[in-house]
């Protein structure tokens, strides 16, 4: 078998670098708007219930579509859905930082998040195809993870420095210049390939219920956090979606060419490890949330300086991650790096679950946001590694949509949940806070436990078999 040859004008370096600022972006439009939002509200003459829909517009498809997006990239080939993607991205975002108007703002966040949805699932699969298996994909695992941890809290700091100086619509802008420079490195790096298989294969009625599925399940967990879950909206968006999602069940045990084949549903370390993942950035979500509110209502902090206490969990993330994949995965292995990461983030969170109002940032908090970040640190790129380490190469693409799907959806379930915590615990902020954080210790603990009893302790050598970054 011949080794990788990732590259039309690059090399390997070129491939990892172009994937993990691919995935930076994607993640960081998650988080930078939010410190943004108050502006934007004072300029567009926005209502509170239409200033939410800019995130969510941006999460619906998002979180909707990265199962479809892998598939694409099995079928049409990495490169073109790498190209699309963040074609679409650009684009979209340039309007987003030139309307003047919420509905076309919203419009051109939805389109972000359509573009969004294909780049993570190709960025990914490009990893595991350009490295051998072993500490080589390891170690790109880990700073892909890093890339990963890192973004949400940069997107954060980001904000709030674009916000307090050039204003919100630099948050959308500062996007077109470094995706233009990410369509030429996909355009240089990856080699053009013909389809491996016909559009055809897609199993269109699959893919459709479970996209709406998904897409629904986002709408109505994102609108139950705001308007409660017994209201009308969120009950008939979960509803459809179960019913979605049993339909996707039945087509995909009938098809002769499933969105998600049979072989990856079988697949115990990939099974194992996005259910581990579901809790982990479940948790690691929600105590991002948690903790830039607490920063602001509880603290004080300017949304600068709330963007600045992040730095110590960013520094540390980013060093645990790579850590894990340059060597901590070959002699602790993937179950144990699981639990470790999901067992600190529950401790972070125990932590703040007793911070004081008038706490200090060096004494109440920094503690808990450097436990935060070692543990995801460790638990994303141990994620990514477990879950494609038995996946042959023609299903990368759709093993990574399951992966990413799975964060998406496990961020939005754990800062749903914490938000109707605090809407509905009652007594002061700082005890609606503390409340709040116990169900980050719920999830991360019940992640460490999945990883712990689940995660197969010993696997046969990995099936992928190297090829190209190109397709």
């Amino acid at each position: 078998m011949s080794g990788p040859s990732p590259a039309a004008g690059g090399g390997r370096g070129g491939v990892l670098a172009l994937a993990c600022l691919a995935q930076f972006m994607v993640i960081l439009d998650v988080a930078i708007v939010n410190v943004a939002l108050p502006s934007i509200q004072a300029d567009l003459a926005v209502d509170q219930g239409t200033l939410a829909w800019v995130v969510i517009a941006y999460g619906l498809p998002l979180g909707g579509c990265l199962l479809l997006g892998g598939r694409l990239a099995d079928l049409l080939g990495r490169r073109a859905v790498l190209l699309t993607g963040l074609l679409a991205f650009t684009g979209a975002s340039a309007l987003a930082g030139a309307v003047d108007t919420v509905g076309l703002l919203i419009a051109a966040r939805a389109l972000q998040g359509l573009g969004a949805a294909l780049i993570p699932p190709a960025a990914l699969a490009t990893i595991a195809v350009t490295f051998e298996a072993g500490p080589a994909r390891n170690r790109a695992f880990g700073l892909f993870g890093a890339v990963t941890g890192i973004s949400a809290s940069v997107g954060v700091l980001a904000s709030g420095l674009l916000s307090d100086g050039l204003g919100w619509r630099a948050v959308f802008l500062i996007n077109v210049p470094v995706g233009l420079v990410l369509i030429a490195m996909t355009s240089r790096l990856l080699a053009r390939q013909g389809r491996r298989r016909s559009s055809a294969d897609l199993d269109l009625l699959g893919a459709a219920t479970v996209t709406g599925a998904l897409l629904l399940l986002v709408l109505g967990l994102s609108r139950g956090a705001e308007v409660g879950w017994s209201s009308g909206p969120s009950l008939a968006s979960l509803s459809a979606a179960v019913v979605l999602l049993g339909c996707f069940v039945v087509v995909e045990a009938r098809s002769q060419a499933p969105l998600v084949p049979a072989a990856l549903r079988r697949n115990r370390s990939l099974v194992t490890a996005s259910t581990a993942a579901l809790f982990a950035f479940a948790a690691l979500f929600a105590f991002i949330f948690l903790g830039s509110l607490l920063m602001q209502e509880v603290f004080a902090y300017t949304p600068t300086r709330t963007g600045l206490g992040w730095l110590a969990t960013t520094l540390v993330s980013f060093v645990a991650a790579a850590l894990t994949g340059a060597r901590l995965v070959q002699v602790l292995g993937v179950a144990r790096l699981l639990v470790a990461g999901q067992l600190l983030l529950a401790a972070a969170a125990y932590l703040l679950t007793r911070v004081p109002s008038d706490g200090a940032y060096a004494s109440d908090l920094l503690p808990a946001l450097l436990l935060a970040g070692v543990g995801g640190g460790l638990a994303a790129p141990a994620a990514q590694i477990g879950a494609l380490s038995q996946v042959a190469e023609a299903s990368t693409g759709v093993a990574s949509g399951v992966l990413e799907t799975v964060r998406e959806i496990g961020g939005v379930l754990g800062v749903a949940a914490v938000s109707s915590v605090l809407a509905s615990a009652a007594g002061p902020a700082v005890d609606r806070f503390h409340a709040a954080y116990w169900c980050v210790v719920v999830c991360g603990s019940v992640g460490a436990a999945v990883a712990a009893t689940s995660y197969p302790r010993a696997l046969p050598a990995p099936t992928l078999p190297l090829g190209t970054a190109g397709g």
